[in-house]
């Protein structure tokens, strides 16, 4: 993936100031005691992932590794599951892989609960990922996982009420409310989208296409900059949406959602490059009906956040660090892999591999006749190039999640009610915060 001269330079000013504190707060490198395949007995690591396709790609590894075996065992997703590895950590009986969102990295790398990947699979980071992704997983000079997927943010849009109303796709977010209005004036029923609270990480990928950095490092101190001008700008520009009726208030994520999209009630979905391979799921009816499109940005200049990611990550207490790199790097590196994960799901999957070598493999598993034969691949490639660098995330962004959908669905409170957790978050785990 190509980047500007201009964001790489941004990407590194930003990796450079991004957690300095980390390595001094999780008290230095891996204590395990990493070893791998040469005694003449294969390694056996286990993996615990809730993903589709997982079971089917340890499998694929075993048929064409005779020194390394990997046991896979089937997880909870959501909270449920990250309370299991939380446990299992602690109860030093964690397995030696698993998955992790980008957002929760700093948090379970500042508490000791990951091995650091940096001597096992630092290079490979450095040379095989985008910048822009980097950041998400080298913190405080260390690297602490290896990116899985990129997850820019696009714009779904039905082509044929577009059309109907007379509405061009908008390139700005100017032109995108101008579209609200043509198409809710042309019949009440309808709005641009479903914006109704909800969904924290929403909101911080828009906020990071704006130009906002929620966490910061000054010194040895934490910044916590979540109620911040360019935040502040994307919470009233939605709220203002919603209070005028030309985004519906259905929050995320619930079935008053699905119901709306699929009955054409809403003209756009905010979604990521993964949200494509819901579409035929979830709308089987629109097949046709839904174009893509990069989303719309405040200056015309393309550019985009991320909306959710995942990384793989190998737990504190793994005696087999350098075996589980070896898993690590055909997983997220080798086309094999992505081939034996796809090619097992009965629905597609359109997440987007962070490692550029795989996305041809997984396209060639997709079926794209859902919108039209666009590339939906390509579109999300395209996509991926535009994604603001420079993005981390925070040591107790867990807590700020939590404290902004307990503030429902005005996204400016999201904010102020962020701002607050985390401050108090991050003074209440003995960090330092900076004023």
């Amino acid at each position: 993936m190509s980047c500007t001269h201009r964001t790489t330079r941004l990407a590194l000013v930003a990796s450079a100031a991004s957690l300095a504190l980390l390595t001094t707060a999780c008290g230095g490198g891996s204590g395990s005691d990493a070893s791998g395949p040469g005694d003449g007995k294969p390694v056996t690591l286990t993996f615990w992932s809730a993903t589709a396709g997982a079971k089917e790609t340890a499998e694929a590894f075993n048929k064409t590794h005779s020194d390394i075996k990997v046991k896979f065992s089937l997880v909870p997703a959501g909270p449920e599951g990250v309370t299991k590895l939380s446990n299992a950590v602690k109860g030093g009986n964690a397995p030696d892989i698993t998955t992790m969102d980008y957002s929760a990295l700093p948090e379970y790398a500042s508490e000791g609960n990951l091995e650091d990947l940096t001597p096992s699979s630092g290079e490979l980071v450095k040379k095989e990922f985008p910048e822009a992704v980097q950041s998400l997983v080298n913190l405080g000079g260390s690297t602490w996982a290896v990116p899985f997927d990129v997850t820019p943010i696009q714009l779904y849009y039905r082509k044929d009420l577009f059309k109907k109303f007379g509405v061009e796709v908008p390139t700005t977010w100017a032109e995108y409310r101008t579209a609200a209005e043509k198409i809710h004036q042309g019949d009440p029923n309808l709005t641009i989208t479903n914006f109704g609270g909800g969904d924290p990480a929403l909101l911080s990928g828009l906020a990071w296409q704006a130009g906002a950095r929620w966490y910061g490092t000054k010194d040895d101190a934490w910044k916590v900059n979540i109620d911040e001008p360019a935040s502040r700008k994307v919470a009233a520009y939605w709220d203002g949406l919603l209070k005028d009726g030309l985004a519906s208030k259905t929050p995320l994520w619930g079935e008053g959602e699905t119901k709306e999209r699929a009955t054409g009630k809403v003209a756009t979905i905010i979604g990521a490059a993964w949200s494509a391979g819901n579409f035929p799921v979830s709308y089987p009816d629109s097949k046709g009906k839904w174009g893509i499109a990069p989303l719309p940005t405040w200056d015309g200049t393309p550019s985009t956040g991320m909306y959710g990611g995942t990384s793989y990550i190998v737990p504190k207490g793994s005696k087999h660090t350098e075996a589980a790199a070896e898993f690590i790097k055909w997983v997220t590196t080798d086309p094999k892999a992505m081939t034996a994960r796809l090619s097992s799901l009965k629905t597609p999957s359109s997440a987007l591999p962070a490692n550029e070598g795989m996305r041809a493999a997984a396209a060639k598993e997709f079926d794209s006749s859902y919108f039209g034969d666009q590339d939906v691949y390509q579109l999300a490639g395209e996509a991926a190039d535009t994604i603001v660098p420079g993005w981390t995330w925070g040591p107790v962004q867990q807590q700020v999640t939590s404290a902004q959908m307990a503030a429902g669905g005005d996204h400016t409170k999201m904010l102020s009610a962020g701002q607050a957790k985390g401050e108090s978050a991050v003074t209440d785990r003995g960090l330092k915060l900076a004023k």
